[in-house]
Order: structure tokens, then C-alpha cells, then sequence
């Protein structure tokens, strides 16, 4: 049995995969979950080669079922659960008129209703570890407009959740906080600006540059960057602060 055990969602690529590597410096095991088994077998390499224990589990968070099997699989291994990442769920930039009801739904049962039913089971052994959670928003959650009107809705629903969860870990003593990163350059995001500069007659490094300008910051944030956020979060020096909202973001939220 470990003594120190953190699941993380999303784990195979992007702020996961970086949250993953950069927890095995302070936990003993990191349990990888995603739907990619070979990027999660590459970043339970990763995992073991920074120094703890890796356990890869390939699933579809989507899947109500899906949650428990993670837990009895982390248990089953670990014995225990310490903290809990739920970083897990890309949901599509499609405008609110034309973004289908199907669509709407595939965003909402992997990234919110993944993280609920997730930290759900885990909540027992969360409470005899007295454990935490964090659950990734965005800063879209602060300004929802049009064109990507799910991602801005979900992610301050996933707020909303971390909110609501926190109040009853106060009472039992469960630590949960909520993260709202700002532009990171991720490999889903470079993917994007790959499709949408020639659409708009650019090179892909004059669109790279961009998005930043346009969002009045100096530059693209890194997974590393918002990895090291995750990790103070669970680390002891945060214990007193839950039912908060933090933001990473270079600087793109320009309000107090």
C-alpha cells in the first residue's frame, strides 16, 4: 500500500499529463486516467521515471459506471485516495445557434457529470484521508459569449459543483478547490491554430501571436505552469484554503 495517492483525470496529454509528472515529485502513487491508452503509457513512463508509482486506467469518464471502476481499481491497488484532479473534458468551440443538443450533452457527461459522479466515489476515502480535490474550469466561465457558449456554461458549472462540495467538506474534511487557466499552449491548441491560420490566409506563427495580443496578454501560458499551481493546491501549505477559485491566466482577466 501507498502512503500517498493521487488520481488524475485527463492524464494522457496537455495540463494533465504535465499535473500527472509533476505530482509524482510529492505522492507515491499517481493513478493516469483517459480514453488514449498509449499516451497514458507514456505518461505513466514519465510518472515512474520522476519517482512514484504509476497505474494507467483507459476509460470513458462519459460513462456513468466509469467512476467507481476507477476508485475500486485505485483502492484495489493503493489502498487509499489522497487527492483528486479532475482535469479531464475538452468540450467543442461551436457557436450557441448551432451547437446540437447531442453535442451540448458529450460536453456536459465528460467534463461535469465525470467530475461529479468521480468525486462522488472517491468522497469516502477522500474523508478518512482528509483529502482534496480540484476540479479545472477556465476563464470562459467568467465570460461566456457565443461562439463557444458550452465551454464558458460548463466550466462555470464546474465552479458551481467545486462550490457546492467544498461546503460539505468542511465538515468533512475534505479540501476542494476550483482553477481557472488562462490561454495555454497545449497540443489541442496548436492542433486549432494549425486549422484556423491558412483559413484565414496565416502562417501559423503570425496566428500563435495573435490570440494573445487579442486577449492583452504577453504570451500563451505552459501545462508545467498550471501544473505547479495544481500541485501547491494539494500540497499542505494550501490546507486552509477550499471553496476557492483560483486563476492563471497571465494577466487576460483585466477586472478585480
Amino acid at each position: 500500500m501507498s502512503s500517498k495517492v493521487a488520481i488524475v483525470t485527463g492524464a494522457s496529454q496537455g495540463i494533465g499529463r504535465s499535473t500527472a509528472i509533476r505530482l509524482a515529485r510529492d505522492f507515491d502513487a499517481i493513478v493516469l486516467v483517459a480514453r488514449n491508452r498509449e499516451n497514458l503509457e507514456q505518461t505513466a513512463g514519465a510518472v515512474r521515471q520522476a519517482g512514484a508509482k504509476a497505474l494507467a486506467i483507459d476509460i470513458d469518464l462519459s460513462l456513468s459506471e466509469a467512476a467507481r471502476q476507477v476508485v475500486d481499481a485505485t483502492l484495489a491497488s493503493f489502498g487509499r485516495i489522497d487527492a483528486l484532479l479532475n482535469i479531464a473534458g475538452a468540450v467543442p468551440q461551436i457557436d450557441v445557434f448551432d451547437m446540437t443538443d447531442a453535442e451540448w450533452d458529450r460536453g456536459l457527461a465528460l467534463k461535469l457529470h465525470g467530475a461529479r459522479r468521480l468525486t462522488v466515489a472517491a468522497w469516502p476515502s477522500l474523508k478518512e484521508t482528509s483529502g482534496s480535490v480540484v476540479m479545472m474550469s477556465g476563464n470562459s466561465a467568467l465570460f461566456p459569449k457565443a461562439p463557444y457558449a458550452a465551454v464558458g456554461t460548463i466550466n462555470a458549472a464546474i465552479v458551481a459543483l467545486a462550490k457546492a462540495f467544498s461546503d460539505r467538506g468542511i465538515a468533512d474534511g475534505v479540501q476542494v478547490n476550483s482553477v481557472l487557466p488562462g490561454p495555454v499552449m497545449t497540443g489541442r491548441r496548436r492542433s486549432y491554430l494549425e486549422h484556423w491560420a491558412p483559413l484565414h490566409e496565416m502562417t501559423v506563427e503570425e496566428a500563435t501571436a495573435k490570440f494573445p495580443m487579442e486577449a492583452g496578454i504577453a504570451r500563451y501560458g505552459t501545462p508545467d505552469e498550471i501544473a505547479e499551481l495544481m500541485a501547491f493546491i494539494v500540497s499542505p501549505g494550501a490546507r486552509w484554503m477550499t471553496g476557492t477559485t483560483l486563476r492563471m491566466d497571465g494577466g487576460e482577466v483585466k477586472s478585480i
